[in-house]
């Protein structure tokens, strides 16, 4: 059911030294900071040839990201997004097979402007997961 790995998303206290990290020291490339105010997040794509790290930075008080540094200030690996064919037709085989979706159930639009869910870390061996429709 899944398909290929699309990205592992770090969050980061500091947005600018992450970004540099990855451009300057071990020479990706990156994109600008795009903002998501629906997500509550500032990200930064580093491209790979065969996946991407998304770069996590709090935007405002209330994001997920701004609990997540709480409880581990020096950042770290917030979840891992895999491609699905069709995101309605895998949330009904997950949720059938007792795999919790977070939320209403319904996919928004994630940072690469495509449908997106996120599953229970509980489910999944404490991993939060992304699904994104490929």
């Amino acid at each position: 059911m899944i398909g290929r790995l699309n990205h592992i998303a770090i969050a980061v206290p500091d947005l600018e030294a992450a970004t540099a990290t990855y451009r300057d020291v071990l020479g990706a490339a990156v994109s600008q900071p795009l903002d998501q105010p629906e997500h509550g997040v500032t990200v930064v794509f580093v491209e790979l040839p065969n996946a991407k790290i998304e770069l996590l930075h709090p935007l405002g008080v209330n994001s997920p990201i701004a609990k997540f540094l709480e409880r581990s200030p020096s950042g770290g690996i917030h979840h891992v997004c895999y491609e699905v064919d069709d995101i309605l037709a895998a949330r009904d085989r997950l949720k059938s097979r007792g795999a919790r979706v977070l939320g209403d159930g319904e996919p928004k639009n994630g940072a690469h402007g495509k449908p997106v869910l996120f599953l229970h870390p509980k489910d999944f061996l404490g991993t939060l997961v992304e699904l994104e429709q490929a």
